[in-house]
């Protein structure tokens, strides 16, 4: 995937020392790395990079929300999101880290492009399963939680056992 620009932080002109960056993040940006599953996005991204001599540290906090689709009742709604992502920049040619908190840029690099960090962030901050909070209340009315709802297994389910195998635990 090439560069995106607005998220090039150019950083060999800084001095040492702590230095803010803010970008807003909105469904287009998503819609760069091929992601559908918002309807849409607001999160702002602040980065705070600490110049030192031989490394960067790149702190991310990210809030806002997403709108996206009930994985039980598939209405749509809007999900908060509040997440911090730490990252180590070294400098070391020809390196390829296996732990994600640390990136390796070549020798006399003087920008990194933040985009996939901030993607990745993201993305792990949306929970698997993403439940309508009137789900939880009670205050959500739809067709489809109706019909789980009728479809859920009775209580007395359990209770009722085959006395055949009843026979059978008493053999422990």
């Amino acid at each position: 995937m090439k560069s995106l620009s607005p998220y090039l932080v150019k950083f060999s002109g800084l001095k040492e020392g702590v230095h803010l960056f803010d970008f807003e993040i909105g469904n287009k940006f998503f819609k760069n790395f091929d992601y559908y599953d918002f309807a849409d996005a607001n999160i702002k991204t602040i980065l705070e990079l600490e110049k030192k001599p031989t490394l960067l540290n790149l702190k991310f906090r990210f809030s806002g929300e997403v709108e996206v689709q009930c994985d039980l009742s598939m209405e749509m709604f809007s999900l908060e999101l509040e997440t911090d992502y730490t990252v180590v920049v070294k400098f070391k040619d020809d390196t390829i880290s296996s732990d994600d908190k640390v990136v390796f840029l070549p020798t006399g690099s003087n920008s990194i492009d933040v985009s996939h960090i901030i993607y990745e962030s993201i993305i792990l901050a949306v929970p698997q399963k993403k439940v309508h909070p009137g789900i939880e209340n009670g205050s959500l009315k739809s067709e489809i939680i109706e019909k789980l709802e009728e479809l859920k297994p009775k209580k007395n389910f359990k209770e009722k056992t085959d006395p055949r195998w009843d026979k059978l635990k008493d053999l422990f």
